[in-house]
């Protein structure tokens, strides 16, 4: 590296940047491929940018662009269409998986849907999710969500809306997973 630095006479602290980049590339090698264990981290700083921006001007943040920013899944349109428009585009189960988006029914008091995206899967029985708009205007990361479906089928489930608080019993379409 030393030889590189020279030869590009570049100063001490660049030479140092350099190397620490190029360490953390290598070491990027040697993940599982296929670990889809995090959200990728690139995405949710993207994603957050956007939120900040359109915060900074004035705007609402909302809980699809955040969701495709984060996860990949290219939907348009509200949250309640995406599960009938993913069918035959994308992966969609009953399943989470991390990097899913959760898709929420639309109900009386949620008529345009809700979409989040699967940040950890904590057990059988508990997620966690990163979205926008649960509370009115902000980015809510790693938000508990619990399964409360009869058949353990993730078809119904409490959001902790507020720390050790779960809200009401929310209705599930499904995940659907992003192309890889």
């Amino acid at each position: 590296m030393q030889t590189i630095a020279r030869t590009l006479r570049l100063k001490p602290i660049v030479s140092g940047i350099l190397l620490i980049a190029a360490l953390g590339l290598s070491a990027c090698g040697d993940a599982p491929v296929g670990d889809d264990s995090q959200i990728d981290p690139t995405r949710r700083a993207f994603a957050m940018r956007e939120a900040e921006s359109l915060r900074s001007r004035g705007a609402r943040v909302w809980c699809v662009p955040f969701a495709r920013n984060l996860s990949g899944v290219e939907i348009r349109g509200n949250a309640r269409t995406w599960w009938k428009q993913a069918q035959g585009l994308f992966d969609v189960g009953k399943s989470p998986s991390v990097g899913a988006v959760m898709a929420f029914s639309a109900t009386p008091s949620m008529p345009l849907g809700h979409v989040a995206v699967v940040s950890e899967v904590v057990d059988d029985r508990m997620l966690r999710v990163d979205h926008a708009n649960w509370h009115r205007n902000k980015v809510s990361l790693g938000m508990a969500v619990i399964d409360v479906s009869d058949k353990n089928d993730w078809s119904r489930v409490r959001v902790e809306s507020n720390p050790g608080s779960f809200g009401s019993v929310y209705p599930i379409n499904g995940f659907i997973r992003p192309n890889s």
